[in-house]
């Protein structure tokens, strides 16, 4: 329990410097952003506002994790010479040799399983879990959000942070786009287990209209 704590604690450390640039973006932002609801006559209250600024923090946090190098803010190196992190050109196409590798699905998945690693386990769960705020956030906070809604942004979003990785260094692997796009729609059913069970609450982190919710 205390290795996953300390491997757990290692990455949300590496996400802080772009968890605080994307704050102070999301403070200075907020004022327009609440002027235009306010022209539409819409409400965010205190509890949206919150979970808002949560999902944009974690967002920026899964950039930071995903589209640099590895361990890029883990030290103070990149502060120096931040392209020694970043594999040169000849390295990159030396890469496509393994892609047939990278893109036969489940081939990983199969691997952690059979090895039950602590790592490959690790590795595994966190790439679920990394990604089911990517399905809770948005249905909590946006009306008319759906499942397949989760799905697709899960998808799309785990597709491009792969294509990106593949450039920069780092392991590129059509399993984690499976178990990514996985973790997003898990997160959009726990949204929808946690509306049934109490859906009054779940109506405070959405926008409304002066007097009532928005349902619009």
């Amino acid at each position: 329990m205390l290795e996953v704590v300390s491997d757990v604690l290692r990455y949300v450390v590496q996400m802080l410097p772009m968890c605080l640039l994307a704050l102070v973006v999301f403070l200075i932002v907020r004022p327009a952003r609440l002027g235009r609801l306010k022209a539409h006559g819409l409400v965010s209250g205190a509890p949206r506002e919150i979970v808002l600024c949560l999902f944009v923090l974690f967002c920026a946090g899964l950039a930071a994790l995903t589209l640099f190098p590895a361990n890029f803010w883990s030290g103070t190196g990149f502060l120096q010479n931040p392209l020694s992190y970043y594999p040169t050109w000849e390295q990159t196409m030396s890469s496509l040799a393994y892609l047939p590798n990278m893109l036969t699905p489940f081939q990983e998945i199969r691997r952690a399983l059979d090895h039950m690693s602590y790592w490959g386990l690790f590795m595994l769960l966190g790439n679920i879990i990394m990604f089911m705020p990517i399905g809770f956030f948005p249905a909590l906070l946006w009306q008319k959000w759906r499942w397949w809604k989760s799905l697709l942004t899960g998808f799309c979003t785990s597709a491009a942070i792969e294509f990106i990785q593949f450039f920069i260094g780092r392991s590129t692997d059509i399993d984690d786009v499976i178990l990514n796009t996985a973790g997003a729609l898990a997160g959009f059913w726990v949204f929808w287990l946690l509306r049934a069970i109490a859906p009054n609450v779940m109506e405070k982190f959405q926008c409304h209209l002066r007097g009532g919710y928005y349902h619009g």
